[in-house]
């Protein structure tokens, strides 16, 4: 199948596109957008999905009993998966400060950010309930890990410029819902599935916003935006690298299944890239071109990293089920 070359129409050389200017010009699809995410979204309640006959007291103050692994039916991976998810979502003070000052407090855009700022703190709100009321999690270990990561706060790679937020979180938004979605299936409770299928719901809904808005951004400043979009591919990290242990719980997170570079490669970059048909523009100014022959060359390497990956992944788990299969 051959897929038409997309036309930009770029700018007349002259314009200097600010970020300024760029917010300006892009209120107008912001208000658009915000007014068919208001239309689409549906209003749930956090403690609907959280089952409170579950949960007693835990030791301390109150007496009661302590905390055990094996209290919950939650998967060793999931329950890996479930606190990364949750101290993520714990840093939206953060978040919340990134893109208020990007991209202001007034008009569709201030609306916007209190909006999704609003649906991203149940999130945090609806999981931590979860971990406590089913016991998945150590609370005591949360709750330190919880002070860590806070206490660090959270600072964008991508040098507090408009576009690279904007293509930044069109990334990141499907990214978390992958994630959410992914650790759900891998849980072995259907009530953590559910919730965390309804915030995976949020997070498309936040990735589509965002994915519209850097499609439009593409329309009136293409060389900037093809540019900011490869930085951003190039560069891309989930926003809890910085939390207590990422690295090793990501490992552990992607050799499980739940994410890892295949699933990046091609259930996140892929399917945004398509959709703004990306590496089919033409009518690019130098900058843009450069930018785009340079994304194309960055995919064909992750792609041959995650296959790769696949590899060693497929080989670990049969050595771990050889061994399993030996002890039984």
């Amino acid at each position: 199948m051959t897929i038409a070359p997309v036309q930009r129409t770029a700018p007349p050389a002259s314009t200097a596109w600010t970020d300024a200017k760029l917010i300006l010009a892009l209120e107008e699809v912001v208000e658009n957008e915000l007014n068919r995410h208001l239309k689409i979204a549906k209003e749930w309640m956090p403690h609907e999905y959280v089952p409170w006959g579950q949960g007693r007291d835990f030791d301390g103050v109150l007496g009661g009993e302590a905390w055990a692994p094996e209290q919950s039916k939650v998967t060793p991976l999931a329950r890996i998966s479930l606190v990364v998810n949750l101290l993520t979502e714990d840093n939206l003070p953060s978040y919340h400060h990134e893109i208020a000052t990007m991209f202001g407090r007034e008009g569709a855009w201030g609306t916007w950010v209190h909006r999704w700022t609003a649906e991203e703190g149940r999130h945090g709100i609806a999981i931590r309930d979860y971990l406590l009321a089913t016991r998945a999690v150590d609370p005591v270990e949360l709750e330190r890990a919880r002070m860590a990561h806070m206490s660090e706060g959270f600072e964008s790679d991508n040098a507090h410029s408009m576009l690279h937020s904007v293509a930044y979180v069109a990334f990141q938004e499907l990214a978390t819902r992958i994630a959410h979605r992914n650790t759900g299936h891998h849980s072995g409770d259907p009530l953590c599935d559910q919730l965390l299928a309804k915030i995976a719901n949020d997070e498309n809904l936040h990735m589509v916003f965002y994915r519209n808005l850097l499609k439009a951004a593409l329309e009136i400043a293409p060389d900037e935006a093809m540019s900011a979009i490869t930085e951003v591919v190039t560069n891309f990290r989930m926003p809890g690298h910085g939390m207590p242990g990422f690295e090793r719980s990501a490992a552990q997170i992607a050799i499980g299944g739940v994410y890892n570079l295949r699933i990046h490669h091609d259930d996140v970059l892929q399917p945004v890239l398509r959709h703004l048909k990306v590496l089919e523009t033409t009518g690019l100014g130098g900058s843009g071109q450069q930018a785009q022959e340079q994304l194309g060359a960055f995919l064909d390497g992750l792609d041959a990293q995650a296959t790769k990956f696949d590899e060693r992944q497929a080989a670990l788990l049969a050595r771990r089920a050889a061994a399993a299969a030996a002890k039984a």
